[in-house]
């Protein structure tokens, strides 16, 4: 008689078929991390939309979000790149230099 595997979890297999999809980005890692680190509230207002050098560019839906996470840009970043750590594969690390916010979500978002 052939022993039968058991199942996997759903939410491992799920997390699992992520992480093989995921591109190998600093914009995917952030991407991926950002309603953890930035909350609901701040991801269904503003959305990571490219990255160079090290700096994300945080496409915001209006002036008011883009300078209202201005002013909170010490704390997402920690908060990005303590997510970032936790995630991370092996031999990489979290380079996430900064983050820059811009009122042009409208060009981004297709809600």
């Amino acid at each position: 008689m052939s022993s039968r595997r058991q199942p996997r979890r759903l939410e491992a297999a799920v997390r699992q078929a992520r992480a093989r999809a995921a591109p190998e980005t600093l914009l995917g890692a952030v991407q991926s991390a950002w309603v953890e680190a930035a909350g609901l509230q701040v991801a269904a207002e503003a959305e990571p939309v490219a990255e160079r050098e090290g700096v994300v560019t945080v496409a915001c839906r209006s002036s008011t979000w883009a300078q209202e996470l201005d002013v909170l840009q010490a704390q997402l970043l920690a908060r990005l790149n303590a997510a970032l750590a936790r995630h991370a594969q092996e031999g990489r690390s979290a380079p996430l230099q900064g983050l820059r916010f811009t009122a042009d979500a409208a060009r981004h978002f297709h809600s």
